[in-house]
């Protein structure tokens, strides 16, 4: 059975085109304009072992919150789907991810619920064209409908590009 799924959204602020095989390698694509963003889900692949290609167009004029929400639901939905009845999974998954001086934990239960938890004390600002308090609304759109339980803790950190790169990590083991 293909744990695989392809979703195409088009909402009147972004075009989100996503593949997403979870027997992968860490193999794929990301464009979606803004580049930290790209870095991120460059990482969830690799470190998580699935294919990944995200074709984004969004209203980055605006800002990047329109494009980076709308891949984490894209990408939540496509979990769902390739996830399919759920059978045969492990359901609850634990990691802590160190980056240089940051620490991250993730704990994912993929029990159906849609919860998220989100501790961290990132700082204001912005790495690149990526606002930090992105990182959150990713996770939440993840979560939703992804229809998982996520708790991401920030522990430890002062450099916000470390505590998010920790964040992506610990979530994609």
């Amino acid at each position: 059975m293909s744990r695989s799924a392809e979703i195409h959204r088009t909402t009147a602020e972004t075009d989100v085109r996503l593949t997403l095989d979870l027997d992968g390698r860490g193999d794929g694509d990301r464009e979606t304009g803004v580049g930290f963003f790209d870095h991120m889900l460059d990482l969830l692949a690799r470190h998580g072992g699935f294919d990944l290609s995200a074709a984004v167009r969004g209203d980055l004029a605006t800002g990047a919150h329109h494009t980076v929400e709308d891949t984490g639901l894209v990408l939540g939905q496509a979990l769902h789907e390739a996830l399919g009845d759920r059978v045969g999974i492990t359901r609850y998954g634990h990691a802590v991810v160190p980056m240089d001086e940051a620490r991250a934990s993730a704990t994912v239960d993929l029990s159906g619920r849609p919860y998220l938890l989100f501790d961290a004390d990132l700082p204001a600002g912005a790495t690149g064209d990526f606002d930090h308090e992105l990182c959150e609304e990713f996770l939440r759109a993840v979560s939703t409908t992804g229809r998982m339980t996520l708790h991401v803790r920030v522990e430890a950190g002062t450099n916000a590009h470390h505590m998010i790169e920790a964040c992506f990590k610990a979530l994609a083991r």
